[in-house]
């Protein structure tokens, strides 16, 4: 009969556990109800219903939702509402049942007969009290979480969208904190924000996953890879910052190390990181089917740079040939991979690199050695090839040094020249002579310009030289002079400005040659040469973006007016000239 009242508890159990529920298998009712058993048997077969009612009791108090991770599973956090929802309803039928009348009167029958069971079992009802109290106001809080959990599950969603649920997320996780008696220790914290970042994960995953990756390697637009997964980054890092904001938010409640939290969320940022370095190095290597080197060796270092090419799109294939996930986390084999590859790159590296800098030393000019990094560019900020480019900074700083000396030698003599006026100072023969000047002292300025800006842009660790520190020193020397020349003939223009214009427009636009035979009457265009001139300077200047006066800018801005009219009266003049000399006796001279 006990083995036959066993059967039955089992398959009680086992058809609540069907509907999701304990089910507390109750005892026959002739056990206790009939006079032939004897007490000693009843109280056999009551214990045993006891002991198999507290392994059913206690098998759900220890249900907690920190076993599914412990199990390796990755829930989301709608399991966590579900778990408490589903515990709750649990408990709540578990007090239903023990407080019926047929489970009163086997704890009453055992207790009269002595049992000891029932001072456990006590103790175990007053578990369930307590738990069950715990699961019905977490199951209460939680549900403010639900509307917000479907958002951020929202498959449709765009994932540059779900960032805009932390904030409220973790805003209601505080309020929680703040205002529940259970829900408000670190385990439960951490559950749930692990929970959370399972799904932040997921989302990132149903975004781009390793096939969307190597189709986009295949179609040559890793750049569309990349950003992907530098958005996947994004979303990762700004849930990590809603977190630590409202912890400062907790005056500091929410003690629980990083670790604890983000394990995951951590290494699956790693593994974004892992593949944009590949997608990365992809890109810098594609810029290798435009590079063309010239000068003497330039055959034979471009012939190197197609070999190396090829033996990294033949790596880069290998590696998309494996047939798991790269974007799986789970998958510990990708680490292995990964380093080989980098490993095989590091060596194309250190290739690429020595061709550079044989074509380096291969070039005569500064200007020449610039532009061969030019053709580099992107693939420069890779650590091999820049500790080698490294060590050919002091031969460009010895070149631009030299540079330096030339044009502040050149300049030097020019501004003397200037300063005489000579017929030798470099300025165009088109121009005028400030804004030839200006023009001349600015083409000096651009010429060590953009050399100085290339080596500070090269690396950090250049500006640490004392050669640099000697060049940086003679380049703001050399633009300090250059800017004082500048401002000094900007200031003897402007001052001449006013003492040009003032008295030279009052003046008669025609007036009488002053020759021997004046009264005859020739006549000539009076617009002063000054004025001319100083239109002149004020065309330069304003192509050369250089302010000038007010007062020369209302003058220019007439200029059209000017020509116009002094060329239709150097034509009426010239006419009136020929007329007048043809009046004239012949014998007497025409001026």
């Amino acid at each position: 009969m006990e083995k036959f009242h066993s059967f039955l508890a089992y398959t009680v159990v086992t058809i609540g556990l069907v509907k999701g529920r304990t089910v507390l298998p109750l005892p026959p009712s002739d056990v206790t109800s009939s006079e032939k058993t004897s007490s000693k048997d009843k109280s056999l077969i009551l214990e045993s219903a006891i002991v198999q009612w507290s392994k059913q009791i206690k098998h759900v108090l220890k249900q907690d939702p920190e076993n599914a991770l412990k199990n390796g599973n990755n829930p989301s956090p709608m399991e966590e509402l579900n778990f408490w929802k589903n515990k709750s309803d649990n408990l709540n039928s578990i007090c239903q049942q023990l407080s019926s009348e047929r489970i009163k009167k086997v704890l009453k029958f055992l207790e009269q007969n002595k049992s000891t069971c029932t001072s456990t079992f006590s103790k175990l009802q007053k578990e369930v009290q307590g738990a069950r109290t715990e699961a019905n106001e977490n199951c209460k809080y939680l549900q403010t979480l639900k509307e917000l959990f479907v958002q951020l599950m929202d498959t449709g969603a765009d994932l540059a969208d779900t960032q805009e649920h932390f904030v409220p997320i973790m805003h209601t996780i505080l309020m929680i904190w703040t205002y529940s008696s259970y829900y408000n220790t670190p385990a439960r914290l951490v559950v749930l924000i692990r929970e959370i970042c399972n799904q932040i994960i997921l989302n990132c995953h149903n975004y781009v996953n390793g096939d969307r990756i190597k189709e986009a390697i295949a179609g040559e637009v890793p750049a569309e890879a990349h950003a992907c997964l530098e958005l996947c980054i994004t979303v990762c890092a700004r849930f990590k910052e809603a977190y630590f904001d409202y912890k400062a938010k907790s005056k500091n409640q929410w003690k629980i190390t990083t670790n604890a939290l983000f394990v995951r969320l951590d290494a699956f940022s790693e593994r974004c990181q892992d593949i944009m370095h590949l997608t990365g190095t992809i890109q810098q290597f594609n810029k290798l089917q435009k590079i063309e080197i010239g000068n003497t060796k330039g055959k034979q270092m471009t012939a190197n740079i197609k070999t190396i090419e090829e033996e990294f799109n033949k790596a880069v294939a290998e590696f998309m040939e494996v047939r798991f996930d790269i974007m799986d986390i789970e998958v510990h084999e990708f680490d292995d991979d990964f380093f080989k590859f980098r490993q095989r790159i590091k060596e194309l590296e250190r290739r690429l690199a020595s061709v550079l800098t044989q074509s380096f030393d291969d070039c005569d000019t500064i200007i020449g050695k610039f532009k061969l990094l030019d053709g580099f560019d992107g693939l420069l900020n890779r650590q091999i090839i820049q500790d080698e480019l490294e060590k050919k900074h002091v031969t460009l700083l010895e070149l631009y040094k030299a540079d330096l000396k030339i044009v502040s030698n050149i300049f030097h003599e020019g501004r003397s020249l200037v300063e005489q006026i000579d017929e030798r100072a470099p300025i165009g023969s088109n121009m005028p002579p400030i804004a030839g000047a200006l023009y001349w002292s600015s083409g000096l300025h651009e010429r060590v310009k953009e050399p100085f800006e290339r080596l500070d842009s090269l690396s950090s660790s250049i500006k640490d030289r004392e050669e640099y520190k000697d060049v940086a020193k003679l380049y703001a020397s050399l633009c300090r002079n250059l800017r004082e020349f500048e401002d000094l003939k900007i200031g003897q223009w402007v001052e001449g400005v006013e003492a040009n214009t003032s008295g030279q427009l009052e003046k008669f636009l025609l007036v009488t040659e002053e020759t021997e035979c004046a009264e005859e009457g020739f006549r000539r265009v009076n617009f002063d040469p000054i004025l001319k001139a100083l239109l002149r300077e004020v065309k330069y200047l304003l192509l050369l973006d250089i302010e000038v006066p007010a007062t020369a800018q209302t003058l220019y801005q007439r200029v059209d007016v000017y020509r116009q009219q002094t060329g239709q009266l150097e034509l009426i003049v010239e006419m009136y000239n020929d007329m007048l000399a043809n009046l004239l006796p012949v014998e007497k001279p025409l001026l």
